[in-house]
């Protein structure tokens, strides 16, 4: 077939998209994509490709994480084998928000990428430019998966993304010097941990050690900090933020959670950790100063914690409890097609090869990512490494969900007032009951929705 030199210029600009999307910064890449799309995007809706010359393109926020990103690779080219489809594997823009990025990709018909890597609390926010799952993956594979998961991605009765990996907040510990101050197991509490914290940073601090720290996890006004923050309110008894479709963060159990967190700053916590986000806190811990941190599933299994730590030296364990019960933030990753890909179809078969079983356990037990489908913690290698089982008592018995799916597209608004008033009582610029009180009515302007009933508890 002769090509026009329009359609020979709309092929050349689709290839040249991926060389695009790298070549980008933080401040030039919207506009940069904008422009793109106006003088690319008519072009390429024109140029489509037979269906021997297709070539998916997925996007997906682990450029972060190496392992992952090299163990992707492995997987496509593993894809490609099976199929006969190549695919073209771009990293979120580095030094811009994955979610802008997906935003602008499929709020602006970008027919290109074809599959979007997926944050657990991403479904509801872009879920308008994606397709149902429900029309294009089978239903005994959905129903592999745990449902929760399900219901978290399906959206209006459209499932918009499959899972592929559950991740959920965990207690690391050191081994070694909960032995050397007499202590036999993590702490099970919260004031177990202030108490332990308090007495290992003391000790090693008089050994020499002048920048051991007893706790640190992510404080940084981030949806870090909403995580951790969620937790501490569940586990002393505030509830989820939004219960029975009323905003209940205004209680006194709240309070008391965050005047907690209060005191551990600057005490067994470092003054900076109002700084970290989760690798700020792994390299501390890493490095072996830090008794306790706060974090989820490591980058590499293989080697869980890199540095001066080695394996004997640390464990990991649930998160301690409150007054109500323990609580850890539910994280994850799936995978969704968008609306305006040219090959649907073709990119569900890469959605289902990325969330399959066999894809999910070799994943599982070469980089340490935990499985989406109960059945395979059944699995005799999964079953005899106490890092997996951890995870599925964690996440059957203890699991918090953000309310990403009861807010849907305001939820970004939401957690940014939830974690900028949980960082301004961290940092002692607001006090516990202005803080909460403010937000309790910024929060019911955001959702629409109404404050509890006079004399209404939430949580118990």
């Amino acid at each position: 077939m002769r090509h026009t030199d329009n359609e020979s210029a709309a092929n050349s600009s689709c290839s040249e998209f991926p060389e695009f999307l790298q070549n980008v910064g933080r401040r030039s890449f919207l506009g940069g994509l904008a422009t793109f799309l106006l003088v690319a995007g008519p072009a390429c809706r024109r140029a489509v490709q037979p269906v021997a010359e297709i070539t998916l393109v997925l996007i997906d926020q682990t450029w972060l994480d190496n392992a992952l990103q090299d163990w992707r690779n492995q997987e496509l080219k593993q894809f490609t084998k099976e199929t006969g489809i190549p695919v073209k594997l771009l990293p979120a823009p580095e030094g811009a928000e994955p979610l802008d990025a997906w935003r602008s990709f499929l709020e602006n018909g970008a027919k290109i990428p074809d599959v979007y890597g997926m944050d657990v609390i991403w479904p509801g926010i872009l879920a308008e430019n994606l397709l149902d799952l429900n029309d294009l993956v089978p239903a005994p594979e959905i129903a592999t998966h745990f449902p929760e998961l399900i219901v978290n991605n399906t959206v209006n009765g459209r499932m918009i993304a499959l899972p592929c990996l559950i991740d959920v907040g965990l207690l690391y510990y050191r081994t070694d010097l909960l032995r050397n101050y007499g202590y036999l197991a993590p702490p099970q509490t919260w004031r177990e941990l202030e108490t332990m914290a308090t007495r290992i940073q003391a000790g090693e601090r008089a050994k020499g050690q002048k920048d051991f720290w007893g706790f640190v996890w992510e404080g940084a006004s981030s949806e870090s900090l909403s995580c951790n923050a969620l937790e501490w309110q569940v586990s002393e008894g505030g509830g989820p933020i939004i219960e029975n479709n009323a905003v209940t963060v205004n209680n006194p159990d709240t309070a008391r959670a965050w005047e907690r967190a209060l005191r551990w700053v600057g005490t067994i916590s470092p003054p900076g950790v109002l700084s970290y986000k989760e690798w700020d806190a792994y390299n501390i811990w890493r490095a072996g100063q830090a008794a306790f941190m706060r974090n989820w599933a490591p980058p590499n299994s293989g080697e869980l914690v890199q540095g001066a730590l080695t394996n004997d030296q640390f464990g990991i364990a649930s998160l301690p409890g409150g007054r109500a019960k323990v609580a850890a933030t539910v994280g994850g990753r799936g995978y969704a097609i968008s609306r305006h890909s040219l090959h649907p179809r073709e990119a569900s078969l890469l959605v289902r090869f990325l969330c399959r079983r066999d894809t999910q356990l070799n994943r599982c037990l070469k980089i340490g990512k935990a499985p989406t489908m109960p059945e395979l913690y059944s699995d005799p290698k999964i079953l005899a490494d106490p890092y997996f089982s951890t995870i599925l008592k964690t996440y059957r018995q203890d699991k918090v969900s953000r309310p990403s799916t009861e807010t849907g597209k305001t939820y970004p608004a939401f957690s940014r007032a939830y974690f900028m008033a949980v960082h301004e009582v961290l940092a002692g610029k607001r006090p516990v009951a202005t803080a909460l009180t403010n937000l309790q009515n910024e929060l019911v302007q955001i959702t629409g929705m109404k404050p509890p009933a006079p004399g209404a508890r939430s949580g118990r």
